[in-house]
């Protein structure tokens, strides 16, 4: 199988996710602006959910573009990554909806630490499947920041059971992080 089938339904679920949880969305009852504000955590939550998504879209295209084979391993894994991705609605849903209380602030930070360790995962299959000599395990080196991640999902969902606002801070953090696309695979192909 080619990298780009590979890519290609990985948009596809990425897509659907996203539409799902937009879809979740519900209009206020009132006609006044005063009926949004019951709203706000819902669609807070939306926004942080959308912009993960958006990482992982965007640094998982980075990362299929500088895979040089995929084999079985590698889509096993991807499905994995796509998996924990595709609970984002449902974790999404549940934390906005109860205005980031402790449980459901927990199950977020899960889905978020399971998404990390799924991406860790994929990274590390493709690169086993390239060679540990391949340009890309040259251009992750360390990968501070995704070591970085797990542990701070770790420490929010601990902080969840003292003050849930600290726990969707840390996961904020974590997203802003992210935000900008891993230049060191964008390195990679700069360099030729």
């Amino acid at each position: 199988m080619g990298k780009g089938r590979l890519e290609a339904f990985s948009d596809a679920v990425i897509a659907i996710i996203m539409t799902i949880m937009v879809l979740e969305l519900r209009p206020p009852e009132g006609t006044d602006w005063a009926a949004l504000q019951p709203l706000i955590p819902v669609a807070l939550t939306y926004a942080l959910s959308f912009v993960y998504l958006g990482i992982y879209w965007n640094n998982h295209h980075h990362l299929l573009q500088a895979a040089t084979r995929v084999n079985g391993p590698v889509l096993w894994a991807n499905l994995n990554l796509l998996f924990w991705l595709s609970l984002f609605p449902f974790a999404t849903g549940w934390m906005g909806d109860n205005h980031a209380a402790t449980v459901p602030t927990i199950a977020y930070g899960l889905v978020l630490l399971l998404a990390a360790f799924a991406y860790y995962i994929l990274t590390r299959t493709i690169i086993r499947a390239g060679g540990p000599d391949s340009r890309l395990a040259e251009a992750l080196g360390s990968d501070l920041k995704g070591k970085a991640s797990p542990v701070i999902y770790a420490v929010a969902i601990g902080l969840a059971l003292v003050n849930p606002v600290i726990s969707v801070v840390l996961y904020v953090l974590v997203a802003a992080i992210w935000l900008v696309p891993d230049r060191r695979i964008e390195r990679l192909f700069s360099s030729g």
